[in-house]
């Protein structure tokens, strides 16, 4: 009997704490249109884990975004990855997304990118595969808010486009 009991909770052990560190693959996309300042204020968050392993597999280099010493290449890594699998139009435009760093939260990683001369929004359309490659069962949550209307989407991989009017 005690056998049984160990081997069952090695087993939960093991599917629970060992292969997987969270049970859910998920980012988290906001945007705010700022009318004063006319832009839009990106953040894209990820796990940290997810994050490392998919720029990983991209590149032949050192990934560690927690190290200070390669903050440098880390951000022009993040950069470009976030650039691949985040595209943003406002009214039928794309908006040029520039990136403003990143910075490490708990398990977590915040992108942060900015999108100028954007005066009013009335559409907006999204792409966002940010991690769709690595993980099937990848969702990307989009928050959006214009004027002070908030509005807010799930994406499960493979769907990757959403439309909001305002």
């Amino acid at each position: 009997m005690a056998l049984i009991l160990y081997k069952w909770l090695l087993a939960f052990a093991l599917t629970n704490f060992g292969v997987n560190p969270h049970p859910i693959f998920v980012s988290v996309t906001e945007i705010e249109h700022n009318a004063v300042n006319k832009t839009l204020e990106i953040s894209c968050k990820v796990f940290v884990d997810d994050f490392e392993k998919s720029l990983r597999k991209k590149h032949l280099t050192k990934i560690d975004l927690q190290d200070a010493k390669l903050k440098t290449e880390m951000n022009r890594l993040v950069n470009d990855y976030i650039q691949k699998h985040l595209s943003i139009s406002t009214d039928g435009k794309k908006a040029t997304l520039q990136f403003l760093g990143f910075e490490l939260q708990e398990e977590g990683v915040i992108c942060y990118f900015e999108a100028k001369n954007i005066a009013k929004v009335e559409s907006v359309e999204l792409i966002n595969n940010i991690l769709y490659e690595d993980n099937p069962q990848q969702m990307g949550i989009i928050h959006i808010m214009v004027n002070g209307a908030r509005k807010s989407s799930r994406l499960d991989n493979p769907n990757e486009k959403v439309s909001f009017s305002f």
